[in-house]
């Protein structure tokens, strides 16, 4: 389904707020005449006779009124990011001088884009499929160098390349489908029918791979939650100072200094973690010490990973011993501080509750074994198996969602082979797998779909 506007859109595509410059972008097919008006180039000329991708230096003008010193950039259609004749304006940065600038391109004929319409006009326009416009926005959101690899990687086309692969061979087995269909006295060759099955497995693989990738996906995407969590004075807030590299949490030998849960940002091997320091458990019995410790258990509950923390130079107690019940069944890595004051808590205990987890005696103080800490983080999120130059992942639920449901047709198909099914009923489950991953690509898209694709954009991309 094809949706187009013949609008030409503009708005402000730099955060609000003072910075270096202001860009006021516009697209469609008045977009030069619009900035003819007001822009007033030093050399002379109008943009109507500019050449494609050239930049001008000028002012913006108001009826011979200056409102600001620009430099002006013309994309001509369809060179340009939508695929239609672009502007771009660059105002010196503020919230006055750019303002100004977009009312006089709107009073001038445009009108106020939408969140995220430069991109969907982009998709609508054959620049970028669909999945490759929803990597943009996670382009723009990535938090760590890994997460914007993952991005880049489908922006530039990696899941769509394996989506239409797919459904290319989709495509080949219901040609094959309803040609028996159209000639029903000549039944299928048992060799040819065994192709068929092949040629339908290996698309139910190719699909559940993908599947399989969307755990990682959402991992760079959205981040792992990892808390650090022990008993008071163990050096939990040190320690989260020291992955952070700043000073973060306050630090004392009080115990329950920490009444509170602080979370944080880290990049750790590519992957964004949101690192949180809890309060200990087990310690302050006044009302706002249970309050903290029932957050602490919040926290446990619903983490990806658990750092907990010991104190190597203390035997083990029954506070650490409940602790580790509390996180019992959860991914987590052992942590056996003050190893500069020696180890007590290494032995049979310790490996009957570690439960065959990992553990690391490092030393926060002497900062010894912290980089091996890092890697041990990264290992226990990706289980050793995760490579970030493989290609692709999938990060969205809505993909997921897609792919689960065209797996089940695809299923189907291979069942109703494989027990000589009426091929009409082959040929429904083909096309309905069909039509649920070009819904990922965006062969097959609907307005709705598109409204709730793009509306998570910010307005002027």
């Amino acid at each position: 389904m094809r949706i187009s506007s013949d609008d030409t859109i503009a708005a402000i595509s730099t955060p609000a707020g003072e910075g270096g410059i202001g860009i006021v972008r516009l697209s469609g097919k008045d977009a030069i005449r619009i900035a003819d008006k007001i822009f007033v180039s030093k050399s002379a000329g109008k943009i109507k006779g500019f050449k494609s991708h050239t930049v001008h230096y000028g002012h913006i003008s108001n009826k011979g009124d200056v409102v600001d010193e620009v430099i002006l950039t013309l994309m001509r259609s369809p060179r340009s990011y939508t695929k239609e004749n672009v502007i771009e304006i660059n105002c010196h940065g503020g919230i006055q001088a750019t303002r100004k600038v977009l009312d006089l391109v709107i009073s001038g004929g445009a009108r106020p884009a939408e969140p995220g319409e430069f991109t969907k006009r982009a998709f609508l326009n054959g620049r970028l499929d669909l999945s490759q416009a929803e990597a943009v926005l996670d382009t723009i959101r990535a938090k760590t160098e890994g997460s914007l690899k993952a991005a880049l990687k489908q922006l530039e086309g990696g899941l769509s390349k394996d989506v239409n692969q797919l459904i290319d061979k989709l495509a080949d087995i219901t040609a094959d489908i309803e040609a028996s269909m159209d000639f029903p006295d000549e039944d299928i060759e048992p060799k040819d029918k065994a192709k068929l099955v092949e040629k339908a497995v290996s698309v139910s693989t190719g699909i559940k791979k993908l599947i399989d990738s969307y755990g990682k996906g959402m991992m760079m995407r959205e981040g792992v939650l990892a808390i650090i969590c022990g008993k008071p004075n163990v050096g939990k807030s040190s320690l989260m100072n020291l992955l952070l590299r700043r000073d973060r949490v306050i630090v004392s030998p009080i115990p329950g200094t920490t009444r509170d849960a602080v979370e944080e940002m880290i990049d750790i091997d590519g992957v964004p973690i949101r690192l949180v320091d809890t309060a200990g458990i087990g310690f302050l019995k006044d009302p706002l010490g249970k309050k903290s410790a029932n957050k602490t258990r919040g926290y446990m509950d619903i983490a990806d990973i658990v750092l907990l923390v010991l104190d190597g130079s203390r035997k083990i107690d029954a506070k650490d011993r409940e602790i580790f019940r509390l996180v019992k069944g959860k991914k987590k890595l052992v942590i056996i501080n003050k190893s500069d004051l020696g180890n007590k808590v290494v032995g049979p205990e310790l490996d009957r509750l570690s439960g065959g987890s990992d553990t690391l005696e490092v030393s926060v103080k002497k900062n010894v074994n912290i980089a091996l800490l890092e890697k041990k983080i990264a290992l226990l999120i990706w289980g050793g198996s995760f490579n970030q130059a493989e290609s692709p992942t999938v990060a969205s639920a809505r993909h997921k969602e897609l792919l689960d449901k065209a797996h089940r047709h695809v299923l189907s198909v291979v069942k109703a082979l494989n027990k000589e099914l009426y091929p009409e009923l082959v040929a429904v489950d083909l096309k309905e797998a069909i039509f649920d991953l070009g819904l990922i690509t965006g062969r097959s898209v609907s307005e709705d779909i598109l409204k709730r694709i793009f509306e998570k954009f910010c307005i002027g991309k």
